[in-house]
């Protein structure tokens, strides 16, 4: 693998395709929250909802003590996850992971093309990065992959 720092500027596609029960989640989440997501995943594989609000607008997208959150959940009977926004691979990789326990992200070229993201972290808060079942590693991969095509996320820690 070579490092290439031009991974790091990689630009989000275009125009990314939302489904009608995407964009019927979305104004459901608006209407509840009062914030506007950028986004919205249905992760089958994990049975949630993943939205991505715009920076600042994490506190209106969680409500008062969680309670549009809750309520959303509530309504559409999965669990919500929320990822704030970014414009580079880096912050929205420590944005859908636990960032306070990532010491350095790596972006990395392979020779095919394929763009991969080596996350850094420390030994004993490497379960709390990957959450339960790996669920917080899928949306990380899962976002890296709809917005930059980072083809996979490596989570390692140095002993």
């Amino acid at each position: 693998m070579r490092y290439n720092s031009d991974v790091e500027n990689t630009v989000m596609p275009e125009r990314i395709k939302l489904t009608s029960d995407e964009l019927g989640l979305i104004s459901l989440f608006q209407n509840v929250s009062g914030a506007t997501p950028r986004d919205c995943v249905i992760d089958e594989k994990m049975d949630r909802v993943i939205f991505v609000v715009n920076k600042g607008e994490m506190g209106l997208a969680i409500g008062k003590g969680g309670a549009a959150i809750k309520n959303v959940q509530t309504r559409i009977g999965k669990q919500v996850e929320l990822v704030e926004y970014s414009t580079t691979p880096k912050d929205l990789i420590m944005n859908a992971l636990n960032s306070k326990y990532v010491s350095d992200i790596r972006l990395t070229e392979k020779v095919d093309g394929s763009k991969i993201a080596v996350v850094v972290v420390d030994q004993k808060r490497k379960g709390a990065v990957v959450g339960r079942n790996g669920k917080n590693a899928e949306k990380a991969r899962l976002l890296a992959r709809r917005y930059f095509e980072i083809t996979n996320i490596h989570i390692v820690a140095p002993t």
